[in-house]
């Protein structure tokens, strides 16, 4: 598949005016039989707004979901104020990080990411103490949460404490505040040592994006990371975040809404298929990450079925249209909205 995929600089309307690319002849045989021309809708892309915002009802979480992810990080909070802080506030000290923090989650949600914050004194307690101070730091915070949660464990990065529930595991990373308002938490490999969290300005960087292209900045991250699951992309949801925000900033519709969406997930996948073996800048650290390119087959394909499905739905072909997009997101978007 990866030779049917026209580069951007080949077709240079597909991400500036957001015109549909030449169609690769390649194609002209998987297409199928076109309906009859009664069949197609007086106005186009008649679908397309319907299809995305069933794609975006399936992808939201349930009310009992919500409820239970929400019981369940409260009460951990609760448990972890209670003891480091004599609080049992269930909000205090601590943020929700990840997906529920970043409202990026997409169902059923994988898990629930706490960060929580120590007091100074225990950081300064274990500055003291030789050896891995980070792993022997987590172990205490298992420990604690151990005496009501009895099935606590340590994820294999050494980097936070996870109790399995049932219905989602819940994760927390412990961490303290710096005077500069940072954030620095554990991570016990090679030895141990902290380092900076940028969860706060992933965050406030989403939100700010969000803001700026009409709420345009979670939907897509949400259907990439539907994307991801269906298909088994292997990109982190932190990168699909930053790769999101840098292609709306360049993106001429990026202020439009579900009418456009279609084009947005194609312009999209031709933009990251262009972004093969580079890296991405975290905000609040200006650490710089590999994006690599294991993706990049998975990402073409997927731009080859979004391509088609654009031409399909310019022409109201309802059904071959959701069968390209089922191609990318399964099942959670319809075949056929009439």
């Amino acid at each position: 598949m990866a030779g049917l995929i026209p580069t951007t600089n080949a077709f240079p309307g597909l991400l500036g005016g957001g015109g549909l690319a030449p169609y690769p002849s390649a194609f002209s045989t998987l297409l199928g039989s076109a309906p009859a021309a009664s069949q197609v809708q007086p106005s186009k892309w008649y679908h397309v707004t319907r299809r995305f915002s069933r794609l975006l009802e399936n992808l939201q979480i349930t009310v009992a979901q919500a409820e239970d992810g929400n019981t369940k990080q409260a009460g951990i909070r609760a448990c972890l104020n209670r003891n480091y802080w004599g609080s049992s506030s269930e909000t205090a000290n601590s943020l929700l990080i990840g997906s529920w923090g970043k409202l990026t989650r997409v169902r059923p949600s994988r898990d629930v990411d706490i960060l929580f914050l120590l007091p100074p004194q225990i950081y300064h307690q274990y500055q003291g103490r030789t050896g891995n101070r980070q792993s022997q730091l987590l172990q205490e915070v298992r420990g604690v949460l151990a005496q009501t949660y009895g099935q606590t464990t340590m994820r294999g990065d050494g980097q936070v404490v996870v109790i399995p529930f049932n219905t989602i595991p819940i994760e927390i990373a412990p961490g303290f505040r710096c005077q500069d308002g940072s954030i620095i938490i554990c991570d016990s490999n090679n030895g141990g040592r902290y380092m900076t969290s940028t969860a706060e300005a992933e965050a406030a960087e989403l939100t700010a994006a969000d803001a700026a292209f009409n709420g345009n900045a979670r939907v897509l991250v949400r259907m990439l990371k539907q994307w991801q699951r269906e298909r088994n992309v292997p990109l982190k949801s932190f990168q699909f975040e930053r790769l999101a925000i840098e292609f709306l900033r360049g993106w001429s519709h990026s202020t439009k809404g579900l009418f456009w969406y279609d084009w947005m997930v194609r312009d999209f996948f031709a933009y990251l298929i262009g972004r093969a073996s580079g890296s991405v800048i975290m905000p609040g650290t200006g650490e710089i990450v590999a994006l690599g390119n294991e993706w990049l087959s998975r990402t073409e394909t997927a731009y080859n079925y979004a391509f088609r499905a654009c031409i399909h739905e310019e022409s109201n072909y309802d059904i071959l249209a959701g069968e390209s997009w089922q191609k990318i997101f399964g099942t959670a978007v319809p075949r056929q909205v009439e």
